[in-house]
């Protein structure tokens, strides 16, 4: 009976996560869904499913190149603290 508690709790810890978790954009279609990300250091669109991708502080952000991405890499507050249209080449 042991091992019966064990699958419940196993399945219920995936359902939840399925739900709520890792796995809730699947579920709820939004893995279909295209996204456009405005890179921070040099202002291009850029495709949720192209360039290179990191996650600061929360905020999920996407860059066209590996360069853009290691400036950001480098000081993020420096391209997150720019006014609009501004451009902040390092």
């Amino acid at each position: 009976m042991e091992g019966l508690g064990t699958l419940l709790l196993f399945a219920l810890f995936f359902y939840l996560m399925m739900r709520f978790g890792c796995g809730a954009h699947m579920m709820h279609g939004h893995g279909s869904k295209k996204e456009k990300y405005i890179d921070p250091v040099c202002d291009m669109e850029v495709d949720a499913d192209k360039g290179y991708g990191m996650v600061h502080q929360g905020e999920s952000y996407r860059f066209c190149t590996r360069s853009c991405l290691a400036k950001f890499d480098a000081d993020p507050d420096h391209f997150l603290n720019k006014k609009e249209g501004e451009h902040h080449e390092m």
